[in-house]
């Protein structure tokens, strides 16, 4: 189980996480929405401690990060896996040398990298031919793949994803979301999802989590968002969302009603 417990975090007069509480069930995938700026990705790089939390604390199975200690930070990583969009590679090694780097690091001899490796893109259906390519050789699609292999590589205990899928084209992208949920449900992991697509957030989700300057202003399944708004912003929020998808942008009366704006 991951846990965040009142994770703050400021940049200057910026409020980024403002007293975050967040439970992550085992084997539950929880998808992080909101506005640009609402803390979503700023959660995610804090509970990967690429983030130093100003106050409150992540925990996994019970255990804190010990953000003091080099070695600390490096025993957590390894118990996670991080795409982010576009995949992420290094673009002046191959395919292959890209998904064996952390192995390597962590003394894993070819044999036993060669296996794994042949496993994952099975699993993420990528020809073995591309393991002799470089990333700008690749498609975007077959990018995030690779992103998603090389985060599987040391088989994480949680899988931590932010918008793995924005730069992606409409088709590409629902292809990729269809083998994700599949993946997700074979492998059985414990997967956080940051996007800015309500509709993506619902197909991957168990949960949906809405966040807002920093704080959660709502969770739980899309339908409770959409039946049982929690506050004006989350029905704005929700409508908007619905409306985009449809090809249709209506204006919100209650947008400027004071009586419907939250303190």
């Amino acid at each position: 189980m991951l846990q965040i417990r009142q994770a703050k975090k400021r940049y200057g007069d910026v409020v980024a996480l403002d007293a975050v509480d967040l439970v992550v069930e085992d084997g539950e995938t929880v998808s992080l929405v909101g506005p640009s700026g609402c803390g979503k990705s700023t959660l995610l790089r804090a509970i990967i401690a690429l983030v130093s939390l100003d106050g409150g604390e992540v925990l996994l199975r019970g255990a804190p990060l010990a953000a003091d200690a080099a070695a600390g930070e490096i025993a957590w990583r390894r118990r996670l896996g991080y795409v982010i969009q576009h995949g992420g590679l290094f673009p002046h090694l191959t395919v292959r040398g890209n998904l064996a780097l952390q192995a390597r690091h962590f003394g894993w001899d070819d044999p036993r990298i060669d296996a794994r490796i042949a496993e994952l893109l099975e699993l993420v259906r990528l020809a073995p031919a591309l393991l002799c390519r470089h990333p700008g050789q690749l498609s975007g699609g077959q990018r995030q793949r690779v992103g998603l292999v090389r985060a599987l590589m040391l088989d994480p205990e949680v899988l931590l994803l932010d918008e793995p899928l924005g730069a992606l084209d409409p088709l590409i992208r629902a292809d990729l979301q269809r083998d994700l949920r599949e993946i997700f449900a074979e492998l059985g992991k414990t997967v956080v999802l940051v996007t800015h697509d309500l509709a993506e957030a619902r197909f991957l989700g168990h949960r949906v989590v809405l966040m807002r300057d920093g704080a959660i202003v709502q969770q739980g399944r899309f339908d409770e968002l959409l039946e049982r708004p929690a506050t004006p912003f989350v029905r704005r929020f929700v409508r908007a969302q619905r409306q985009l998808a449809e090809g249709r942008l209506e204006v919100d009366d209650a947008m400027d009603d004071p009586a419907e704006t939250e303190a």
